[in-house]
């Protein structure tokens, strides 16, 4: 029943999911306080000057990019693969992309939680093939709802365990692309205190083992979400790193503040363990 009523969210035009969207996003506003709490807190250091300029106005126009974050994943998800891919309006940096698969040595995605990060992989693997490390979901049940959605075209997902990693280098050292969501926090002993918007955040050192293992090239990628259900922009662009948890939260910074309002606030990026 769970996968029918998801489903539901696949035919109407995305202006529509959009709309609902926002309804989700507003009862988490006003329904959730540790949600605005969480969204406010997260943002006290980070010097946003859309936060800085009204702070209030900034949660609730993020609570709506939320809302659509979770609606439209399930749109992405159903839709037949055509329409779906047809959701992206246009790509900048294919070229970086096209230069990067020339080298032969693979690449390593980072697509952090901002705008719609489900396109992003599955507009790429129109294309090219891509592996993407996810972290299973705690309800066993959920599990082939998101195995249907995303193993699709040439795209396949792999968990956060030592198959995965494998799995990963194996990508890698075919020449082909890989994704990771680079602000996710990582299980304690798989990273290090890394400053992120000023304040210490748990970060994941796999990027650099990946990198120290391959050579690959290190892109930054994430997909726009376009007003009033336009559909996405994708943006790719390469991160000089040496894989450092430092060089890496920088360079997912730079990109949050190109669109501050689409990233994912209300995650608990800065929790302890």
């Amino acid at each position: 029943m769970l996968k029918i009523f998801l489903r539901l969210f696949s035919y109407p035009p995305l202006v529509v999911v959009h709309g609902l969207g926002c309804l989700l996003g507003y009862l988490f506003y006003f329904g959730n306080k540790k949600f605005a709490a969480r969204v406010k807190d997260n943002l006290s250091t980070a010097h946003i000057p859309e936060a800085e300029k009204s702070l209030n106005a900034f949660i609730r126009h993020n609570a709506r990019e939320s809302g659509k974050a979770i609606l439209e994943t399930f749109a992405i998800w159903f839709k037949p693969l055509a329409k779906a891919q047809g959701l992206v309006k246009a790509s900048h940096g294919w070229d970086h992309v096209e230069a990067a698969l020339a080298r032969g040595k693979g690449i390593i995605f980072l697509t952090p939680h901002l705008g719609c990060f489900e396109i992003t992989a599955l507009h790429y693997a129109q294309f090219h093939p891509v592996t993407v490390l996810y972290r299973p979901s705690r309800q066993a049940w959920f599990e082939p709802i998101v195995s249907e959605g995303r193993n699709r075209g040439m795209m396949r997902q792999t968990p956060t365990n030592l198959t995965g990693v494998r799995t990963l280098l194996k990508c890698l050292k075919k020449g082909e692309a890989i994704g990771i969501l680079p602000d996710q926090v990582p299980k304690f002993g798989e990273g290090v205190w890394a400053n992120f918007f000023d304040r210490p955040a748990y970060t994941m050192t796999l990027i650099g083992k990946l990198l120290e293992a391959t050579g690959a090239t290190v892109m930054l990628a994430y997909g726009e979400r376009l007003s009033w259900g336009r559909g996405y922009v994708i943006h790719f662009e390469p991160l000089e790193t040496t894989g450092s948890p430092e060089e890496i939260n920088k360079g997912i910074e730079s990109l949050i503040r190109r669109c501050p309002t689409q990233y994912l606030w209300s995650y608990n990026r800065f929790k302890k363990l």
